[in-house]
């Protein structure tokens, strides 16, 4: 745990201090949102130097005999380099799994998403995903997992036509607990297509690769899809479902928004565009 947690320190670190030769805008316009919500998977860009986003959303969770799980996740987006963003990510739980409701906070994860290349063969823009969660939730509510994980995620994402594109494959260690599995993975598939005017619709698969163990569990595949709504070009709402394809995923529903809230630091990297390479805005 601790040389996987090591890796992803450095590969942040690196991050920080990565060349302005490699500098890329992230689009055209730096007020112009880029949702990673309502998907599990991420896309590639990130956030201009000096500005910030906002996502925040709400998710209803239907298990088998009744039971129920709600979730507000949030997520903080902080541009501080060229083709680097740091995020923040956080939730508030409800479970009635067991007994009466219970709810809290939940694990706190801290990532830095770093693009390394745009305009590649096949995989387009490319970007590296380090990321911590720490046990800030309460394992006894519900609210956490009570384990430190490290996590890495590869991101591929691409432009075809109107349609986005975006593949992630992640890793995830823990720390040792009997009720979770040591090693986890992650795989996904989305898109995103306009459909008329400010509308569009993404839809995505995932999966879980089983784990054996203790703390094992069986393969989960899942179907996400709903329609998406610019409401400004610094705003955008989602809405949709999640069913279970495979495995023990919950049905679910969910919605949510993406805010760009503006600029922070003025940045010569934000205001220099003349040798920069774009990066695609998100249809959806």
């Amino acid at each position: 745990m601790r040389r996987c947690a090591r890796w992803c320190l450095i590969a942040a670190s690196l991050a920080v201090w990565i060349p302005r030769s490699l500098a890329a805008q992230e689009t055209d316009d730096p007020h112009q949102v880029q949702p990673e919500r309502p998907t599990v998977a991420t896309h590639a860009y990130t956030v201009w130097p000096g500005w910030v986003e906002l996502e925040a959303g709400f998710e209803l969770d239907r298990f088998d005999a009744g039971v129920h799980a709600a979730s507000t996740p949030l997520a903080l987006k902080i541009g501080v380099a060229p083709r680097v963003q740091v995020e923040l990510q956080d939730a508030w739980v409800r479970n009635t799994d067991v007994g009466p409701a219970r709810d809290g906070g939940g694990d706190l994860s801290l990532g830095v998403k770093w693009r390394l290349a745009d305009h590649l063969p096949v995989i387009g823009s490319f970007a590296i995903l380090p990321a911590i969660k720490f046990p800030t939730g309460s394992l006894r509510q519900g609210t956490g997992t009570g384990t430190t994980d490290a996590r890495i995620t590869l991101i591929s994402s691409n432009q075809l036509g109107p349609v986005e594109l975006d593949i992630n494959a992640g890793y995830t260690r823990r720390s040792s607990a009997a009720h979770v599995p040591r090693n986890g993975t992650l795989w996904t598939v989305s898109g995103g297509v306009p459909v008329a005017g400010p509308f569009g619709w993404t839809a995505e698969v995932y999966g879980y690769p089983g784990t054996g163990g203790a703390g094992g569990s069986a393969p989960i595949v899942a179907l996400l899809a709903g329609p998406t709504l610019s409401v400004r070009r610094w705003l955008a709402c989602d809405l949709g479902a999640i069913v279970p394809i495979r495995g023990p995923q919950p049905r679910a529903v969910y919605a949510g928004g993406t805010w760009n809230i503006g600029q922070l630091w003025s940045s010569r990297a934000a205001r220099s565009r003349g040798t920069s390479v774009s990066a695609p805005s998100r249809p959806r």
